[in-house]
């Protein structure tokens, strides 16, 4: 009997091109944003060198913006309360919303850290007051 000896061929990977990141912003806001956030992410884009989970985050915070915009447009159009079945006085739906919106927003640009100097960080973070045992 006789041992198979054949061999498959080995076959090199081709090799590795550089590409060429396209000329100007690299990343587009999407098309439900309203035209000032999709400015404003375009400002931001165009700016910051981001990579992809950026850009998510970024968006989100845009999503963000514009659900506190729109919470916020119907609270001036009908107010801050309303009266419920007993005759009560409730904060309506929307200033939750907006303020939850705010919120997301904010955190969400504190996880970008747009505003970070490349400067050493502290050894140690700043102490809290107040909290002490």
């Amino acid at each position: 009997m006789k041992a198979n000896t054949s061999r498959k061929p080995k076959i090199s990977p081709p090799p590795l091109a550089l590409v060429k990141p396209p000329a100007g912003p690299q990343w587009k806001a999407p098309a439900y944003l309203r035209p000032a956030t999709r400015e404003w992410f375009a400002g931001v884009a165009e700016t910051y060198d981001l990579e992809r989970h950026h850009v998510l985050l970024l968006t989100k915070a845009c999503e963000a913006l514009d659900r506190g915009e729109s919470a916020r447009a119907i609270v001036a159009k009908k107010g801050m309360t309303y009266t419920d079945r007993f005759g009560q006085p409730c904060a309506r739906p929307e200033v939750a919303i907006e303020r939850d919106a705010r919120i997301a927003f904010a955190r969400l640009l504190r996880e970008l850290a747009l505003d970070v100097v490349d400067e050493p960080a502290p050894s140690r973070p700043p102490g809290l007051t107040g909290r002490r045992r």
